[in-house]
């Protein structure tokens, strides 16, 4: 199977639990479960839960389970977008090529999806269709907790925002970023790695093809919005430089950012380089990552 159609199926099956465990219960408003639904589903390529899933099967480790995890991780990233877009924060009117979920619903109930959705995630680590092991599952949730927060994604965004219409050197931004967006990339790797009760070996790499996958990441979707328009995007392109955002692109120019771009591809792809031919799906992936357009 190639990649494509491998990126196909894991988003599938993800797309498959998140429906089933965004169906209204008796508990929840309806405005606030259809809002959740029109955060998450239907939209996105999946690709966090692509790689805790691949990290995962390079190990040996696969089902439903496994799935349960990336959907979990799933709900933190989705969550992130619905607080990330807030007027608050990066104030945006379009992702994934549709509006918002404060422009679609209101500010509140798009607050609250976050809200729900971060814990949502907690809630399905916690059960045991994720891994019968209660170690497992305690260290998922304990690294999902730290990757999230403060020292990771959440920390991230507080140093993006106070960092406008700043100049930060370039090691700032890199700290900044990897914080943002890696941390999220460096545990999907790190997931699998824990689901297939790995050593220290194993998770040392996929720890390090995460972290340099995450920063690649970062730095492709930069020069994306520098270059890019709405209707490829599926969100507002250039608004890095409205905002005057601290960027590698900004900082270095379009040229040095893609020789920087590719110096983060091959590390993610060295990181892998001792698993050989069963590795890749996962280089595919940090190709797509480097040539996304």
């Amino acid at each position: 199977m190639d990649f494509d159609d491998r990126l196909k199926e894991n988003a599938d099956a993800v797309e498959a639990v998140l429906t089933d465990l965004l169906r209204s219960r008796d508990s929840w408003p309806e405005r606030l479960a259809e809002a959740m639904r029109y955060a998450v589903l239907g939209a996105g390529k999946r690709l966090r839960p692509f790689i805790l899933i691949e990290s995962a099967r390079l190990l040996g480790v696969e089902g439903k389970g496994v799935v349960f995890a990336a959907a979990a991780l799933e709900c933190v990233h989705c969550y992130s977008l619905a607080h990330d877009d807030l007027p608050a924060m990066d104030d945006d009117d379009l992702r994934r090529g549709r509006p918002t979920v404060h422009r679609e619903f209101d500010e509140a109930t798009a607050i609250l999806v976050g809200d729900t959705l971060l814990t949502l995630a907690f809630e399905i680590l916690a059960n045991r269709a994720t891994a019968a092991d209660a170690d497992i599952r305690v260290e998922l949730a304990g690294r999902l907790a730290h990757a999230a927060g403060a020292g990771g994604m959440a920390g991230g965004q507080s140093l993006d925002l106070a960092g406008e219409r700043k100049t930060l050197a370039e090691d700032e931004i890199a700290m900044l970023q990897a914080m943002k967006t890696g941390a999220l990339f460096r545990y999907a790797a790190e997931a699998g790695a824990i689901l297939a009760g790995a050593g220290s070996a194993d998770r040392e790499r996929l720890s390090g093809f995460g972290s340099a996958l995450g920063a690649a990441f970062q730095l492709a979707d930069d020069l994306l919005d520098h270059a890019g328009d709405a209707a490829s995007l599926g969100k507002v392109a250039r608004r890095d430089a409205e905002r005057e955002k601290p960027t590698l692109v900004a900082l270095l120019g379009e040229h040095e950012a893609r020789t920087a771009l590719a110096t983060r591809i091959a590390a993610a792809e060295a990181s892998l380089a001792p698993y050989g031919e069963k590795a890749s799906i996962l280089i595919a992936a940090t190709r797509f990552v480097g040539e996304r357009s």
